[in-house]
């Protein structure tokens, strides 16, 4: 004759592991649900970065230029020939240079800028730089959230981030004065 209790604890030892089998089951597809809708929100994340970058730089290119522009029209009014000329050449050297070497030629650019008086340029020299002043921290805030979101564990592991090179940081002298 069967045991009335070994058939219960059986089937008690059976639900039971079932009952644990199933909240296993449930809770690896919840991890697989979290995980694949935070690796959508980091590459969402990351492809709004690189716009932001691409429309910050793209306002950093544009105040510089007006800023190379005055420097231009700053050279026209220049009494001393020499400095007039180093200005107007470097303006137009600025103009034609990537970003890359664009740092370097910006920072000679204040240089000859500082050396001549803007007379009547000198408030829109100075609204100009204050331009590219905002404009080179909006594109360096932008390209440090980039770079930290393209260096977190799970955006490199994936390689959820674009194929694009990373963006590197504009660093010019701040502010030049002229004489």
């Amino acid at each position: 004759m069967m045991d009335h209790t070994t058939v219960v604890g059986d089937l008690t030892v059976a639900t039971l592991l079932t009952g644990v089998g199933v909240a296993a089951g449930v809770l690896l597809i919840v991890g697989l649900i979290w995980f694949a809708i935070l690796s959508s929100t980091r590459a969402s994340r990351l492809r709004r970065l690189d716009v932001r970058v691409e429309l910050a730089r793209g306002a950093l290119v544009h105040a510089l230029d007006r800023r190379a522009a005055i420097a231009s029209d700053l050279a026209d009014i220049v009494a001393d020939e020499q400095r007039a000329h180093a200005v107007r050449i470097t303006a137009t050297v600025v103009r034609s240079a990537g970003l890359a070497d664009r740092e370097r030629d910006e920072n000679v650019l204040s240089a000859a800028i500082a050396q001549v008086d803007a007379g009547p340029c000198r408030d829109d020299l100075v609204d100009a730089q204050t331009r590219v002043t905002i404009a080179r921290r909006f594109y360096n805030d932008a390209v440090r959230d980039a770079r930290a979101l393209r260096g977190r564990r799970m955006v490199r592991w994936l390689r959820l981030g674009p194929s694009t090179p990373r963006p590197d940081y504009f660093e010019i002298a701040e502010r030049v004065t002229p004489a």
